[in-house]
């Protein structure tokens, strides 16, 4: 299988560096010639994950997304969801034809309120059998340094999805499979907006009870959302079972099904809430102890996911209709300028 990347950030170096671990060659998108230049001298993404070492030999560098996605079998877009259309946009409308898409994006692309493969479908015809997902719980810098990991993918064709995976597994990352695109996506979603409420609620110096009580709440409301969109995996502890055995026949052990308390759905809320490698915590840290959203965004210099998606999230559910105070809480506090600790106060008389 030819390997394809389009996006040069933390994530897209994470992924890259497993690829290229387990000795798939990679073709990858660069930003600019510069950067491609930088990185073939120093063997190293000069901006990103710079520990990460990579051998040149299996390094294809390319700053033409039509090319990299030609020369590939199978393409992971790994840029922030805010920028995805943008790097897209002006492709053949077949660019895409019998190849396999691997979204690492974890939001909406803003212009039309869309995930990505309903952005693939409408723009470019890409059938939902060809498109998959590569989610965590998985931080790029624990990767980097080589920390036992686990990454789920989706797929709704198994043996497709149980390919892609296997590509990835080695002695620091586990792998795990499903095939509930849709719910793994908005949960992706939703838990870089939560992660954010939980540093602005640190910034506000909140404590470590009060972040137990609006984790677990924030949980909660994810479900809610899921249920209301159509997803059944919601269950906690829920437990399935294979048809019974015949007489004399041995029962499989029980597996625990696909829901939102497994890795990538209650998993990844977690450890985005309270890893100091999160950045939509660091961000919400910020705004918790004064910053504007502008000021926050350039002293990090990085994109934080959860704010985009607290407004794209809030124009999809005016049609869903979830009960979800905590993100629409936030959104405001994000987009209509309401007082961090003013938003809190009424958060606290919602928790349960």
């Amino acid at each position: 299988m030819k390997w394809g990347i389009i996006g040069s950030g933390s994530w897209g170096t994470a992924l890259a560096k497993i690829l290229t671990d387990n000795l798939h060659p990679v073709h990858w998108w660069m930003r600019s010639q510069s950067l491609a230049d930088q990185f073939r001298k120093r063997k190293h993404n000069p901006q990103y994950l710079s520990s990460a070492n990579f051998d040149l030999g299996l390094l294809h560098l390319n700053t033409s997304v039509e090319k990299v996605i030609a020369a590939s079998d199978c393409i992971i877009v790994a840029v922030p969801s805010a920028y995805a259309a943008g790097v897209l946009q002006d492709l053949p409308q077949q660019v895409f034809r019998h190849k396999r898409v691997v979204s690492a994006i974890k939001g909406m692309l803003p212009e039309e309120n869309l995930l990505l493969n309903d952005f693939l479908k409408k723009e470019y015809g890409v059938e939902l059998g060809s498109y998959f997902t590569v989610l965590g719980p998985c931080h790029a810098e624990e990767v980097a340094a080589e920390k036992l990991s686990y990454l789920t993918f989706s797929g709704i064709d198994p043996k497709a999805t149980a390919d892609i995976a296997a590509c990835f597994r080695n002695d620091y990352i586990n792998t795990i499979e499903n095939d509930d695109i849709y719910g793994v996506q908005y949960a992706s979603i939703l838990k870089n907006i939560y992660a954010l409420g939980a540093g602005i609620a640190h910034g506000l110096e909140y404590g470590d009870n009060f972040l137990s009580v609006l984790i677990a709440n924030s949980a909660d409301e994810m479900a809610v959302f899921l249920r209301k969109t159509g997803i059944q995996n919601v269950e906690v502890g829920t437990i399935g079972h294979k048809d019974p055995p015949r007489r004399g026949e041995q029962a499989d052990p029980p597996r625990h099904t696909t829901n939102y308390a497994a890795s990538v759905y209650l998993g990844d809320l977690l450890v985005t809430c309270y890893s100091l490698y999160s950045r939509n915590r660091t961000f919400g840290n910020m705004i918790g102890k004064g910053y504007s959203v502008q000021a926050a965004q350039l002293e990090m210099n990085m994109v934080a996911e959860g704010y985009p998606a607290s407004k794209s999230i809030y124009l999809l559910n005016k049609k869903i209709r979830a009960e979800m105070p905590i993100a629409e809480t936030l959104y405001r506090i994000l987009w209509k300028q309401l007082p961090p600790a003013e938003g809190f106060a009424g958060i606290e008389k919602k928790l349960v």
